[in-house]
């Protein structure tokens, strides 16, 4: 059983930052393809934010938050980061990060990841 925590979020201005982590309650490496950000806000459904890769770094954005967020790691803390700048009200959501486990899906689909953080609330206002 991997436990991810994910902290971070809170109440902040649009275009205003934030910056999200999440690591394993354990601190024991991910032993992962990589780490992947969802969101999900009142009454839609979860959607893709981030991922990484979690050996060779390789990155993969959402549209809707490409040149705003930036997702990394720091193998050495076991951890992953997601720096939100340029906040809109729109990016209002519950983020999740979750651990990715198969290529046979791509980076955006849920159907890769296997385990799944509590999420941390990020409130824009506008």
């Amino acid at each position: 059983q991997v436990q991810l925590v994910e902290s971070g979020g809170g109440l902040v201005q649009a275009g205003g930052s934030l910056r999200l982590s999440c690591a394993t309650a354990s601190g024991r490496t991910f032993s992962s393809l990589g780490l992947g950000w969802f969101r999900q806000a009142p009454g839609q459904q979860r959607e893709f934010v981030a991922a990484i890769n979690w050996n060779i770094g390789r990155t993969t954005y959402a549209d809707s938050v490409k040149g705003r967020f930036t997702v990394s790691r720091d193998n050495a803390k076991n951890s992953v980061y997601l720096q939100m700048n340029s906040l809109r009200h729109e990016d209002t959501a519950v983020y999740y990060c979750a651990r990715r486990f198969s290529t046979w899906y791509s980076a955006s689909d849920e159907r890769g990841y296997d385990y799944w953080g509590q999420g941390t609330q990020v409130t824009v206002s506008s």
